[in-house]
């Protein structure tokens, strides 16, 4: 007569693979409460905006720079693409401070093959640790 197994015994590899895989993770992982970290995360505001057409429709992959008013035009800080709804967030340090919008359309054209323009660069004025949103527009 062949011998079963009772159920818990069946049960017993599971429990040990759960358990190895339980103590294989790292530490931090290995309780239920979140992670408490000493550091905080530093404050800091952030630019949204959207990058509009000639025909007031969003635009994507628009090159969009960003720099400190104080800087030299030429010396961008940051610079990023529009996204599919033509928007774009860039972090910046909390503090007040200047910052002023630019796009680079050297290989943007219209659908009709017109070559756009920016109407003019954007500055944007952050007070600490804030959003502000902005927007860019393009014309022909």
């Amino acid at each position: 007569m062949p011998r079963t197994l009772s159920r818990r015994s069946s049960r017993l590899p599971a429990l040990l693979a759960a358990a190895a895989f339980f103590f294989s993770l790292p530490p931090h992982l290995q309780s239920a409460a979140p992670p408490h970290s000493k550091e905080k995360e530093k404050p800091y505001g952030l630019i949204f905006g959207t990058v509009w057409g000639p025909d007031d429709h969003p635009v994507y992959g628009v090159t969009v720079r960003i720099r400190r008013a104080t800087d030299k035009p030429k010396k961008v800080r940051w610079e990023l693409f529009s996204d599919h709804n033509g928007e774009f967030a860039q972090r910046v340090p909390a503090g007040e401070r200047d910052y002023i919008l630019s796009a680079d359309l050297k290989h943007v054209k219209s659908a009709d093959g017109r070559t756009l323009h920016l109407v003019k660069e954007v500055t944007v004025h952050i007070y600490n640790d804030e959003r502000e949103d902005t927007g860019l527009h393009l014309s022909f």
